[in-house]
């Protein structure tokens, strides 16, 4: 445990949008960008066109606004820790999952992050939090593991991250516990489940409808959620890859403009830094930030 952070009070989340306490961050000091999956790649390919450039400066200031929004929200953030081998571990939603039972880790299939589940363990076992499970049908990332609500999991796979195998294991883990858990593929363009759908508040939640199966959309409006519908273009570049903060507050980024004035107009408070850095590299707020403990719904 670092000198700035705070004990963990308790572990386990049984929803994704209610107050957050505790969140599991990382230190992209050695984050670079590689190919590494299909949005990264869409940026490595263009960037003749676009001019987009890689800089570690404005990434560790992008990162750090979100620290402190988060801070300034009372979230106590804790840390993977670091290591140059390890150079995208900070995208810390991906090497575990945390739930009502303790945390899952998970067996990623990127070759570059294939060891990060050891800092997710370290991080686990330093600060006394019992590990619930490991994935190891298949591999499985914790960015497929969406909690909905309370009793209700979508778990996604598109192969090259999560499989199938793994999905289904995971999915079992939490059946055998007495939750809901439905499995669904999703396409590879959008990597995980959560590029797809966030939960935003009770019975309601952000979701490109567009990109997702017919059917798995009526799962989830039979169990009377609300969607509010994301833009495919929005969706391509993370604009559903948002965190509820609760009390009606929302992290999300200043890419998704149309989603921030709906969610607005709503009611909610939108923090929407720029997050440009990590987004072009293949990842949003959502995909930084790995829930520890929320308030129960």
């Amino acid at each position: 445990m670092t000198a700035n952070e705070k004990p963990l009070a308790k572990w386990g989340i049984n929803n994704d949008y209610s107050r957050l306490t505790d969140v599991l961050l990382g230190k992209p000091e050695h984050y670079r960008w590689v190919d590494a999956g299909p949005l990264i790649g869409r940026t490595l390919a263009n960037a003749h066109h676009t001019g987009h450039r890689f800089d570690l400066q404005l990434a560790m200031g992008q990162h750090a606004e979100m620290v402190a929004i988060y801070e300034e929200n009372g979230v106590n953030c804790h840390y993977l820790a670091a290591d140059e081998v390890l150079h995208r571990n900070f995208f810390a939603r991906d090497s575990s999952a945390m739930t009502p039972w303790g945390p899952l880790i998970c067996h990623m299939q990127l070759k570059c992050r294939r060891a990060d589940y050891a800092t997710a363990i370290q991080f686990y076992q330093e600060h006394g939090i019992p590990i619930w499970k490991f994935a190891t049908a298949g591999h499985f990332e914790g960015g497929d593991f969406n909690i909905i609500e309370p009793g209700r999991v979508l778990i996604g796979y598109c192969g090259e991250r999560s499989e199938k195998e793994g999905s289904e294991q995971v999915a079992d883990f939490v059946r055998t516990e007495g939750w809901d858990a439905v499995v669904a593929p999703i396409s590879r363009e959008f990597v995980h489940m959560d590029g797809l759908i966030v939960p935003l508040a009770e019975k309601l939640a952000v979701a490109c409808v567009d990109a997702m199966e017919p059917w798995l959309v009526d799962v989830v409006r039979g169990w009377g959620v609300e969607i509010v519908e994301v833009a495919y273009r929005e969706a391509r570049e993370l604009g559903v890859n948002l965190v509820a903060l609760g009390n009606g507050k929302v992290l999300s980024m200043a890419g998704a403009v149309e989603l921030n004035a709906k969610l607005r107009a709503l009611g909610f408070e939108v923090y929407d830094p720029d997050m440009s850095m990590f987004t072009l590299g293949g990842g949003g707020v959502h995909c930084l930030s790995q829930a520890l403990c929320r308030d129960d719904a």
